[in-house]
């Protein structure tokens, strides 16, 4: 307990909490973007859930932090894990509240954690970098995260209600994440800093508006799917009518 009445210990935890308010914005796009289509009931419950999960996961990725980031290709698949993720969810069809089930709700929470841990590889090392080791300023300073984390997420869904272009601009932002994520990968990143430096910036453009032409194309092919599957519907009854 000592330790909790050295400033070191306190200029950390600001550091971490800083950091994570800072980091934190693409997290609650993901959370707002998954739980959208869920009953306000499950909409709180995905996110309460979501988060803390990702938050979890963060503490234990932290530890691994360095090791992990230094692995060629892993940030380019966590790049494509993260463009395919934001093509889904903005494709994903709001529904009807009312049928909302449990298995949608679990789907949310799944997509939370796994978004969350792939744009969580950089900033990993800034946290782990200001614990300076220490575990329990580590773990301390995650936990205050999560409820600026659920705030954030919460304030976005009621700005989505009202404002639905937001959808689409925080699909775009998983894409432009995702590029980010391919260009600083250790496989290339160094003969893109040598011989192609706009890349930096035409790559993550390029992934956002892929994200956002994709997601729109597979909502338009679902809408369609689910027009024709009504209309076959209505038909089959009116013929067993006339029998």
């Amino acid at each position: 307990m000592d330790m909790l009445l050295t400033n070191a210990f306190w200029i950390g935890l600001g550091q971490i909490i800083i950091i994570n308010i800072l980091l934190s914005g693409d997290n609650a796009v993901v959370i707002a973007l998954a739980s959208r289509s869920l009953p306000p009931k499950q909409q709180k419950q995905a996110i309460i859930f979501g988060s803390v999960g990702a938050i979890v996961l963060r503490v234990i990725l932290t530890f691994f932090a360095v090791m992990l980031l230094d692995l060629p290709y892993l940030k380019i698949i966590g790049g494509a894990l993260l463009l395919w993720i934001g093509a889904s969810m903005l494709a994903a069809d709001d529904g009807d509240p009312d049928l909302a089930g449990h298995s949608q709700m679990m789907a949310a929470i799944r997509t939370i954690i796994v978004a969350d841990l792939v744009m969580s590889l950089d900033n990993v090392i800034g946290v782990a970098a200001a614990a300076k080791g220490n575990i329990v300023l580590l773990v301390l300073g995650l936990a205050i995260s999560i409820p600026l984390i659920i705030g954030g997420s919460q304030l976005l869904l009621k700005l989505m209600e009202r404002f639905p272009i937001i959808i689409t601009g925080g699909a775009a932002l998983l894409g432009w994440v995702a590029g980010e994520m391919f260009v600083t990968d250790k496989a290339i990143s160094d003969w893109i800093e040598a011989n192609a430096g706009y890349l930096h910036t035409l790559v993550p453009a390029a992934c956002a508006v892929i994200v956002v032409v994709v997601g729109k194309w597979m909502a338009s092919r679902g809408a369609h799917e689910d027009e024709a599957g009504a209309a076959s519907g209505e038909a089959a009854t009116t013929s067993e009518s006339a029998k």
